[in-house]
C-alpha cells in the first residue's frame, strides 16, 4: 500500500485471486474506519471524556501501521481531531454535572416542600388514607432519586433530609391524634346506635303503625355518626331487620287496601273514558261544566292503588290542561286592550277594502286589466286578514 511517496507491504493472502486479497484488506480498513466513526458518535453523544481519550489512544495504535488497505492517514487525522475535543468535552461534561447536581438539589427540595405542605394541612379536614398514600409516594420518589440521581453535597443532603424527616414526624403525630379522637367518636356513635337498634326492635310489635316512628329513628341513625365499619355493619343489620319486619307488616296492610282500591281504579278508568270527549270540545263553557262534574265524581270514588296513581292522574291532568287552555284563549280574546287593538285594525282594514273596491270598479270601467288584477289581489288579501282578525 502507498503511504506518501513510499510503499508498504500489508500482508499476504495465498490461494486467492488478487481481487479477493484486496477485498480482504479493504475490509480490515473498513473495520477500523467504523470504529473511528463509532467513537466520533460517542463523543458527540456526550460519552465520558476519559473513556473517549482512552479509546483515541487505543485506535491510534491500531491504525498506525495497520495491515489494511485504505486512507489510514485520514483516520489518524480524525483521531487527532477527537483528541483536541477531549478537553472541550471534559469542560462541557463538568458543567453538565454541576447543572445536574443543581437540578437534583432542586428536585429533592421540591419533595421536601410536598411533604411540608401535607404536614401543614388541618388534621381534622384531611383524608388520612390519601395523605398516607401521598407521603409514601413522596418517600418512594426520594429513595429512587437517591439511588438513580447524581450525588448532591453532603451538607445540603443532610439539611433536606432533616426537613423531610420533621415533616413526616408531624404528619404521623397528627395522624395518631386524629385516630385517637376518631376512636372516641366511634365509641359514642356505637352507644347511640345500640340504643336506636333496641328502640327499633321494640317497635316491631306495633306493625304498620310503627312506620312513622321507625322513619324518625332512621333520621337519628343518620345523624349518629360512624361507629367503625365492622360494628356499623353489625348494628345496621339488626336495625334494618327491624325495619324490614315493620315494612313487611305495612306491605300486608297495603295489599289489603289495594284489593279495595282496585274497584276504585276500575271506576276511575271508566270515568276517564267518559271524560275523554272533553279533549275535543271547543266550547269553553260546556268543557268547563263537563270537567267540574267529572272532578266531583272523581273525588267521590276515592283512592286507587299507589302504583296506579300517576297513571290515572296524568290522564286527568291532560283533560284539565285542555280546559285551562280554552279558558286562556277566551281570556285572550276578551282582553280589553287586545280587543281595542283588533277593532282599530279591523277599522283600518275595512277602510282599505272600501277603497280597493272603488279602485277595482274604476279599473273595470276603464278596461285597465293590469290595475284591475292588482286591485283584486290587494282586495283579496285584506279580506283574508279581516276574516282572520274576526276569528
Amino acid at each position: 500500500m502507498r503511504e506518501g511517496d513510499s510503499e508498504r507491504e500489508v500482508g499476504q493472502f495465498p490461494d486467492a485471486t488478487p481481487e479477493e486479497a484486496l477485498a480482504y484488506y479493504e475490509r480490515k480498513y473498513a473495520d477500523l474506519a467504523g470504529q473511528v466513526s463509532l467513537l466520533e458518535q460517542r463523543a458527540r453523544a456526550g460519552a465520558p471524556a476519559n473513556d473517549v481519550a482512552k479509546a483515541v489512544a487505543h485506535l491510534k495504535d491500531a491504525v498506525t501501521g495497520a495491515n489494511a488497505v485504505g486512507d489510514l492517514a485520514s483516520l489518524l487525522r480524525r483521531l487527532d481531531a477527537l483528541s483536541s475535543t477531549v478537553g472541550e468535552l471534559t469542560e462541557k461534561q463538568s458543567a453538565e454535572t454541576r447543572a445536574a447536581v443543581e437540578a437534583a438539589v432542586t428536585e429533592r427540595a421540591a419533595l421536601v416542600a410536598e411533604a411540608e405542605a401535607l404536614a401543614a394541612q388541618d388534621p381534622s379536614k384531611v383524608q388520612w388514607k390519601q395523605v398516607t398514600a401521598q407521603l409514601d409516594d413522596i418517600f418512594a420518589r426520594w429513595q429512587r432519586h437517591q439511588q438513580e440521581g447524581p450525588r448532591i453535597p453532603k451538607g445540603e443532603a443532610n439539611e433536606l433530609w432533616k426537613r423531610f424527616r420533621a415533616a413526616r414526624s408531624t404528619i404521623e403525630a397528627h395522624r395518631k391524634a386524629f385516630f385517637a379522637e376518631l376512636d372516641s367518636q366511634h365509641r359514642e356513635a356505637r352507644t347511640r346506635k345500640q340504643e336506636l337498634v333496641q328502640r327499633a326492635e321494640d317497635l316491631v310489635g306495633r306493625g304498620a303503625d310503627a312506620v312513622p316512628a321507625y322513619r324518625s329513628l332512621l333520621d337519628d341513625w343518620k345523624r349518629a355518626g360512624r361507629a367503625g365499619k365492622k360494628v356499623d355493619d353489625q348494628l345496621w343489620a339488626r336495625f334494618k331487620a327491624a325495619g324490614d319486619a315493620i315494612y313487611s307488616a305495612k306491605a300486608e296492610v297495603d295489599a289489603r287496601d289495594n284489593a279495595e282500591y282496585d274497584e276504585n281504579l276500575k271506576a276511575k278508568l271508566a270515568l276517564l273514558d267518559e271524560a275523554e270527549p272533553i279533549l275535543k270540545e271547543k266550547d269553553r263553557g260546556r268543557a268547563r261544566d263537563a270537567l267540574t262534574a267529572i272532578q266531583r265524581r272523581w273525588d267521590e270514588i276515592g283512592r286507587v292503588p299507589r302504583d296506579k296513581v300517576r297513571t290515572v292522574e296524568d290522564r286527568l291532568r291532560r283533560i284539565e290542561s285542555h280546559v285551562k287552555q280554552l279558558d286562556d284563549e277566551h281570556w285572550e280574546r276578551s282582553n280589553p286592550e287586545r280587543k281595542a287593538r283588533s277593532e282599530g285594525l279591523a277599522s283600518q282594514l275595512q277602510s282599505a277594502i272600501d277603497k280597493l273596491e272603488r279602485d277595482l270598479e274604476e279599473a273595470k270601467a276603464s278596461g285597465d286589466r293590469k290595475k284591475q288584477a292588482e286591485a283584486q289581489e290587494a282586495l283579496d288579501a285584506r279580506r283574508i286578514w279581516l276574516d282572520a282578525l274576526g276569528s
